[in-house]
């Protein structure tokens, strides 16, 4: 994943209306981030997020405002008291937070706002879709061709339209490799709280390798922390997802569905202050490489060369138009 996704943001979508141009000076540019529920640390979304604000600091020397959403009432206070505070640029965190942004943005439009997976149509925000279900694709591809049993399993968190997006992606790669392949699929609840149940996680995890899955894939935020421990305790295989996950269990994590949140935040911030953000809906999928798979150090054991090049030549076919993904979100 060579380019950045701040090229794609700068091609398309519309330019930010009715408010100020030109660059924020350091001085005065204050960005801030609100994550959503699960915390900045859950080694999953809403730590890519955190990587691309810190990456920010670290390179400009300002600093962020920050606020970990403890539950869904909250969201929207949090974004309003970014904006009343000066934040010149306010980034949200997950499609829960649509509904805060959109009367938020309303209330403030002088203050740009950029949601994180879901769609507000106003001048002063930018929407970044990313399309999950491609580089699900690509790890169903993977965790079909790894598999020894021809059985794989898929946790999800939040039993939402967009899970279920990761999900159908996951199933289409790994039927793309083998037709025949069974896979067995479990939502850990109906309410914010499966974003951060560990425990059950590792339940229906152990539930899928009892029924002989031998790799399972968690879209399930700090949730996926329980499937992956599952996994090395009975010698299976895991798929992490969001940010590469790979080192948490070196022999254990097949590989992670990585979703360039980091570079999304990052270039929401770096934008905002050089005056070149711009409002709209963005798509980022692998053509933009706003998602994809990670190989690196700690599961190049584990992907033969026969898997990387089966994996890269579904990339090439779908960037190409030749493998379309169902989006689930779409249908």
């Amino acid at each position: 994943m060579k380019r950045f996704i701040g090229a794609a943001l700068a091609a398309i979508g519309t330019a930010l209306g009715g408010t100020a141009t030109g660059a924020a000076q350091a001085e005065d540019f204050t960005p801030a981030i609100v994550f959503d529920i699960g915390g900045k640390f859950d080694k999953s979304f809403n730590e890519a997020a955190w990587n691309g604000a810190e990456r920010f600091k670290a390179e400009t020397g300002i600093p962020y405002r920050e606020f970990e959403v403890p539950n869904p009432a909250m969201r929207e206070r949090a974004i309003r008291n970014m904006a009343r505070r000066g934040a010149r640029i306010v980034v949200a965190m997950g499609f829960a937070q649509a509904a805060a942004v959109e009367t938020v943005a309303r209330e403030f439009p002088d203050t740009r706002f950029t949601l994180i997976d879901m769609a507000v149509d106003l001048p002063n925000v930018q929407s970044l879709i990313f399309k999950e279900h491609e580089g699900s694709f690509l790890v169903g591809v993977a965790a079909a061709m790894a598999s020894k049993t021809g059985k794989i399993g898929f946790v999800g968190g939040m039993d939402i339209p967009l899970i279920r997006k990761f999900a159908l992606g996951y199933v289409e790669g790994a039927r793309y490799a083998n037709p025949d392949i069974e896979i067995y699929r479990n939502m850990t609840g109906a309410t914010p709280a499966a974003w951060n149940d560990p425990t059950r996680g590792g339940e229906l995890a152990r539930s899928q390798f009892d029924r002989g899955a031998d790799v399972v894939y968690a879209a399930a935020g700090g949730t996926g922390i329980g499937v992956y421990q599952a996994a090395r305790d009975a010698g299976k295989l895991a798929i992490g997802v969001d940010s590469n996950q790979n080192y948490l269990h070196p022999g254990t994590m097949l590989t992670s569905m990585v979703k360039r949140v980091d570079v999304a935040v990052y270039e929401a911030f770096r934008s905002a202050r050089d005056g070149s953000w711009k409002g709209g809906i963005h798509i980022l999928g692998l053509a933009e490489d706003g998602v994809g798979w990670a190989l690196d150090e700690y599961n190049r054991s584990l992907v033969s060369a026969e898997m990387e090049a089966a994996i890269e030549r579904a990339r090439q076919d779908i960037v190409a138009g030749r493998i379309v993904v169902t989006d689930y979100m779409a249908r």
